[in-house]
C-alpha cells in the first residue's frame, strides 16, 4: 500500500511539473507579449485608446476560443490522447508567430495580422495544457498541484522582466526568441514523456461513453454544458463562476488601477507608483502552496472564503493607512489572501464537473469568468471611484471583493446540503 502511494505521489509529482513546465513558457510569451507589443504599436499609433483596443484582442479571443478548444479537446480521442495532439500543433505555431513579432513590426498591418494570428493560436491551446491537470491527479490533491502551476506562471512576470531589462534595447529580436525557445523545449519534453491516452481522467471518459453508448462516441457540446450549468437546480456552478467574475473584477481593479492611485493619493513617481504592486507578486508566490495544502485539509470553499476576506481587509488596510508603505503592506496582505482563491477556484470547477469527459470545457468557463473579470471590474471600480475619491479605491475594490466572499458561502451552503460528496 505504501509502494502503491508512493508510485501515486511520484506520478503526481511528474504531471505537476510538466504542466508547470508548458504553463511556465506559454505564459513567458504572454507576459513580454504584454510588455513589449505596446511600444511597438506606439511607432505608429498616437492613439492609447486604439493601442489599448489592440492589446485587449487576445482577452476578447479567449472568452469565445477557450471554451470551444476546451470542449473541443474533451471530444478528442487518439492513440495519443486527447489534449497533447494539440499541444503538439499549436505550441510550435504559436512560437513562431511570436517569434517574427519583431521581425514585422516595422509593417502596421503585418505586425496586427501577426498579432491576431498568435493570440488566435495561443488562447486555443491555453486551456489545453491546463486541463493535463484534472486528467492526471485525483480531486483530492489538485489544489497543491495547481498551486505549483499558479507559482510557475507568477515567475514569468519576473522573466518578463529581466528580459525587458537587459536584452530588448540592444536585442529585440532575440528577447522575443527566448520565450519562444522555451515553448519549444517544454513541448519536447511533455511530447516524450506525456501520454494523456493513459490519464484517469481519459481513461474514465472512455468507460463512461461505452457504458452510455455502447462505444466510444463524442463528449458534451459547449452549448449543452452551458445550458446544463444554467438549468441545474443546484445552482453551485453557476454561483462559483459569477464568483469567479467578481473577484477576478476586484484582483483587476487592485492590479490595473494602483499606479493612478499612487500618483494621485500618495503623491508618488509613475515610476514608483507602478513598483507598487511588485513585493504583492511575492507574496502571493509564497502563500500559494501552504495555501493549496491548507484548502486539501480543511475544504476548499472554506479556504477561499477566508482567504477573500483577507484580501478585502488587506485593502481596507491600505485605504486606513493611506502611505506607500500601507499600501505596500495592504497589497502584499490581499495578494496573500488572494492566492486562496486563485489556486482553488478552478480546482473546485473541475471537481463540480459531473464528468471526466468534460473539464477541458470547464477550463475555458473558469477563463470566460476571470477574463470578464478582468474586463469588468476595472471599469466598476473606476466609475466607483469618480462618483466617490481615488482616496476610497481600495475600499471599492473590498466592495467587490466582498461581494464575491458571499457568493462563494452561498456555494458552500448549497454544498451541504448535496447528498453527492465531492472534494471542494
Amino acid at each position: 500500500m505504501t509502494t502503491t502511494s508512493s508510485a501515486q505521489r511520484a506520478r503526481t509529482g511528474r504531471i505537476t511539473f510538466f504542466v508547470a513546465l508548458a504553463v511556465f513558457a506559454q505564459e513567458s510569451t504572454w507576459n513580454l507579449y504584454d510588455a513589449q507589443v505596446p511600444p511597438l504599436l506606439r511607432e505608429h499609433i498616437g492613439s492609447a485608446a486604439l493601442v489599448g483596443l489592440l492589446m485587449g484582442m487576445d482577452n476578447v479571443l479567449g472568452i469565445f476560443i477557450q471554451p470551444w478548444m476546451g470542449n473541443q479537446s474533451d471530444r478528442t480521442r487518439t492513440s495519443w490522447g486527447r489534449r497533447i495532439p494539440y499541444l503538439v500543433i499549436g505550441m510550435p505555431l504559436a512560437a513562431l508567430l511570436f517569434l517574427i513579432i519583431p521581425h514585422v513590426a516595422g509593417s502596421l498591418p503585418l505586425l496586427i495580422l501577426v498579432m491576431f494570428g498568435y493570440a488566435l493560436v495561443a488562447n486555443s491551446f491555453k486551456p489545453i495544457a491546463e486541463s493535463l491537470l484534472p486528467d492526471f491527479i485525483p480531486p483530492e490533491r489538485r489544489s497543491r498541484a495547481n498551486a505549483v502551476v499558479k507559482i510557475a506562471a507568477s515567475l514569468t512576470v519576473m522573466v518578463a522582466a529581466l528580459i525587458s531589462v537587459f536584452l530588448i534595447d540592444e536585442h529585440p529580436k532575440l528577447s522575443f526568441a527566448i520565450p519562444a525557445i522555451l515553448m519549444m523545449v517544454s513541448l519536447a519534453v511533455l511530447a516524450a514523456k506525456v501520454r494523456d491516452n493513459r490519464s484517469p481522467g481519459y481513461r474514465t471518459a472512455l468507460d463512461e461513453e461505452r457504458e452510455q453508448q455502447g462505444t466510444a462516441a463524442p463528449g458534451v457540446r459547449v452549448r449543452d454544458t452551458v445550458l446544463d450549468i444554467v438549468r441545474d437546480v443546484d445552482r453551485s456552478r453557476l454561483l462559483l463562476i459569477v464568483s469567479i467574475l467578481l473577484f477576478g473584477g476586484a484582483w483587476a481593479a487592485s492590479r490595473a488601477l494602483m499606479t493612478p492611485y499612487g500618483m494621485e493619493v500618495l503623491h508618488m513617481s509613475r515610476g514608483d507608483a507602478g513598483g507598487l504592486t511588485l513585493p504583492s507578486g511575492v507574496a502571493f508566490i509564497l502563500a500559494a502552496y501552504p495555501v493549496a495544502r491548507l484548502a486539501e485539509r480543511f475544504g476548499r470553499l472554506r479556504v477561499m472564503t477566508v482567504g477573500m476576506t483577507v484580501f478585502a481587509a488587506g485593502m481596507v488596510l491600505g485605504t486606513v493607512v493611506q502611505t506607500p508603505t500601507g499600501a505596500v503592506i495592504g497589497l502584499c496582505v490581499a495578494a496573500a489572501g488572494a492566492s486562496s482563491f486563485l489556486v482553488n477556484a478552478v480546482v473546485v470547477l473541475w471537481n463540480l464537473a459531473p464528468s471526466d469527459r468534460v473539464v477541458g470545457t470547464y477550463t475555458g468557463l473558469y477563463t470566460v469568468g476571470w477574463v470578464s473579470g478582468g474586463f469588468l471590474g476595472p471599469a466598476l471600480v473606476g466609475g466607483m471611484v469618480d462618483l466617490t475619491s481615488w482616496s476610497l479605491l481600495l475600499l471599492n475594490v473590498a466592495i467587490i471583493a466582498l461581494l464575491a466572499v458571499l457568493v462563494v458561502v452561498r456555494v458552500s451552503a448549497l454544498q451541504r446540503r448535496s447528498s453527492v460528496s465531492r472534494a471542494l
